[in-house]
This record gives structure tokens, sequence and C-alpha cells, in this order.
């Protein structure tokens, strides 16, 4: 019988597939691409039902309206972005340095 010894504390546990992280300035896209991706799936999706109710076809209309609508979305969230950060800089104070 072998005996298995437990993981070292701080061990990672093996993946098979894991994606390799970004770069840290990759941060500035990253964000508005994956909130607008979010936010345009949320409205297209309600916007599309309100309209068509619980129509035979929804799922791709939806899809089709979710499409459209993150085109437009994620540049206008590139360039939002910045001046929304330059807002919350304003109103909300900094956090404190640990330490």
């Amino acid at each position: 019988m072998t005996h298995i010894s437990p993981a070292a504390p701080g061990a990672r546990k093996a993946r098979p597939f894991r994606l390799s992280r970004l770069p840290a300035k990759s941060r500035f896209v990253v964000t508005p691409m994956i909130l607008s991706f979010l936010m345009s799936g949320v409205v297209a999706s309600i916007a599309t039902i309100r309209a068509l109710g619980l129509a035979p076809d929804l799922a791709s209309s939806i899809l089709k309206a979710w499409a459209m609508s993150y085109v437009v979305a994620f540049p206008s969230a590139l360039v939002v972005m910045p001046i929304v950060r330059w807002i919350v800089d304003r109103l909300v104070e900094a956090p404190q340095a640990k330490g």
C-alpha cells in the first residue's frame, strides 16, 4: 500500500486546461469588453422579449439583437470607460495604503 502525502500548503491542484493570464495593461480593454458583452446581452434579451413576447424563434432573435448591440456597446464602452473612471475618482476616496 502506497502512502500519499498531503499537498504542501499553498500548492495548487494541477488542471488539465488552464488559460494563461493576460498582462495587467490589458485590463483597460478586457474590462469594457466583458462589461459590454454582459450588459448588451441583458438589454437585448429584455428588449427582444418585450417586442416579440415568447415567440417560437425567440432565442435566435435574441442572439441577433445581442450581436448587433455588442457591435455598438463595446466601442462605446472603450470611449466612455475613461470618463467614468475619472468621475468615480472624484466621487470616491482613494483606498488607504496598507502597512
